[in-house]
């Protein structure tokens, strides 16, 4: 018989995650990789585990993460993202826990163009009268 098996996407500025969740002793793997090797700051691995902890599902549930794009801080936003909406695919109970912690909001800051003309996105070059 196949295990059950629930499945989302999360994203965050540049970063897309595809999620895997699982019945399991709570290891957590990003692209193959363990978390602790995949993401070396502590905050980034607390970032990934605030779903799990917040609906106490910390241990029981193997996490399977996919993540391409950005850097580490997007690719860890986006991976917590998809735990949120796959934990909320697995039982929807979960809903109004992670509703109120902000965890199923996608983060929609994401970095302005350069615009012709100026420096930066917002930088002028210096303005000189004469």
């Amino acid at each position: 018989m196949a295990e059950i098996r629930y499945t989302a996407t999360g994203k965050r500025k540049t970063s897309v995650a595809r999620v895997i969740l699982k019945k399991g002793k709570g290891d957590i793997t990003v692209n193959s990789r363990p978390i602790d090797a995949y993401f070396p700051r502590e905050t980034l691995r607390m970032m990934i585990n605030q779903p799990l902890e917040v609906t106490g599902m910390v241990g029981k549930l193997d996490v399977t993460a996919s993540v391409h794009g950005g850097g580490p801080a997007g690719q860890a936003g986006a991976v917590r993202h998809g735990i949120s909406i796959a934990l909320i695919n697995s039982d929807s109970d979960l809903r109004p826990k992670l509703k109120k912690e902000g965890l199923l909001t996608r983060d929609p800051r994401e970095k302005e163009r350069k615009k012709y003309g100026q420096k930066g996105a917002r930088k002028r070059f210096q303005f000189s009268k004469r």
